[in-house]
């Protein structure tokens, strides 16, 4: 059985742009399209909808900072080809994508240990390696020695790529990957608290 992204978006209980993200970005199989339509396997939306829930009360912090992103957009800029996340990226190509200037509380993103990555409120992406920053003139923030401990190319399954050589990356990475993680924020960066999390 195949459903409208609105059908899809109504049984996930989010609006149809959140969920034409996932689309967009390439993290889900079995697409099927009619005319202009995208139509969704069934099976594929019940995944997503079973997701389990981000395990933030395993993690050694009371808080937790999230980048949230878009679908991966063509960048203008000398050090890097994309801004956001798709699952087509190479790993080298989602660090550099992911990488960025934010307005954020620097010790505070440094001292959760790791940045889970959110797109559509799932993880496709953690990264570790936060303990040094800079600043720019505008007040925003980058994370330079940052790690891609892993990311996702498949929602449904979910399908994961462990990119870092370190053991702790890794844990994290396996335990994030592919699970819910709602956040609220007026910019890329949210705090979410680690007690909260189920």
């Amino acid at each position: 059985m195949l459903l409208t992204t609105g059908q899809a978006a109504e049984e996930l209980g989010c609006a149809i742009t959140t969920f034409r993200r996932l689309i967009q970005a390439g993290l889900l199989p079995g697409l099927a399209r009619r005319g202009v339509r995208v139509m969704i396997p069934l099976d594929v939306v019940q995944a997503l909808k079973e997701r389990r829930t981000a395990p933030l009360g395993q993690m050694e912090t009371s808080e937790i900072a999230v980048l949230r992103v878009d679908t991966a957009q063509r960048a203008d800029e000398p050090d890097r080809d994309w801004i956001g996340f798709a699952a087509s990226l190479g790993a080298e190509d989602v660090l550099k994508a992911l990488r960025g200037w934010w307005r954020c509380d620097a010790a505070s993103v440094a001292a959760g240990g790791v940045l889970p990555v959110t797109l559509s409120g799932y993880v496709v992406a953690v990264l570790t390696g936060l303990e040094r920053w800079e600043r720019n003139s505008q007040g925003r923030h980058a994370f330079p020695a940052a790690r891609l401990a892993g990311h996702v190319t498949d929602l449904a399954e979910p399908h994961v790529i462990l990119t870092s050589p370190v053991t702790e990356d890794r844990r994290l990475a396996t335990a994030l990957l592919g699970t819910r993680l709602a956040s609220h924020s007026g910019g890329a960066i949210a705090y979410v608290p680690a007690h909260s999390a189920v």
